[in-house]
């Protein structure tokens, strides 16, 4: 069975310039290893940095998500959700469909999927509506239906699907709600955290990038956005991705 896990991207070498003036980031999946690394970059730029995670969260509460949308004290210029769930507990991804369970689907879809459905119906009316606001979804690349070339990962590859759908949607309905946000889905690349841990045996030394990389590449997209981005796939290096 091939690896489904994708190339990784190289380290960019270039800075990412601080906003020309702060903005308020919002962080879902703050406590992983890219949302954090998401987090940690914005402060260091001066940003004012607002940071959920699990307990505090849970998609299957949605009124966790409304509360703490009700408890923001102004407008958000970004948002990025970085929640995310690959394996758990010794539970790999499928790597044969005769290990398809539908618990495990439910579970998938549940994290990767509709973790950011409730935070687009929280904060997407918390968007600011000048300038250009973000609401980045970290997929993978492995949700593309037209880059699928592998197989495997089924689960995985559905509930990154479905995620890289919802944002193609509230694109669509956003544009005409508010014409300056732009909603992106983002694939960081082949990242050194905990989710890739128990497949990095089968990629060439070097080719991961640490979460602090990662982080910098992502926000060096964001930063380039502009509301005509709105409702597309991109990699790490802004270079798009099919559907």
């Amino acid at each position: 069975m091939p690896d489904p896990v994708p190339p990784a991207p190289a380290p960019s070498s270039a800075p990412v310039a601080a906003p020309a003036s702060p903005r308020t980031t919002l962080v879902v999946g703050a406590s992983g290893g890219i949302g954090r690394a998401l987090a940690d970059l914005a402060e260091a730029r001066g940003e004012r940095v607002l940071r959920l995670s699990r307990p505090e969260i849970d998609a299957m509460r949605p009124e966790t998500f409304l509360a703490a949308a009700d408890a923001l004290d102004g407008p958000l210029d970004r948002v990025v959700v970085a929640t995310g769930l690959l394996h758990r507990d010794g539970r790999m991804p499928e790597r044969d469909f005769r290990m398809l369970d539908p618990g495990w689907l439910i579970e998938t879809y549940v994290a990767n999927a509709v973790a950011p459905a409730m935070a687009a119906r929280a904060f997407l009316p918390k968007l600011a509506r000048e300038g250009c606001a973000v609401f980045a979804v970290l997929t993978a690349r492995v949700g593309s239906i037209g880059d699928n070339r592998l197989g495997g990962w089924h689960g995985y590859r559905m509930a990154k699907a479905a995620a890289n759908q919802l944002v193609k949607t509230l694109a669509v309905e956003m544009a005409r709600k508010n014409p300056r946000a732009c909603l992106v889905a983002l694939h960081p690349g082949t990242v050194d955290t905990g989710m890739s841990k128990p497949f990095q045996r089968n990629l060439k030394p070097g080719q991961l990038v640490t979460a602090q990389v990662a982080a910098a590449n992502l926000t060096r997209v964001m930063d380039a956005l502009t509301p005509a981005d709105s409702g597309r796939f991109l990699a790490w290096d802004g270079s798009p991705i099919p559907w």
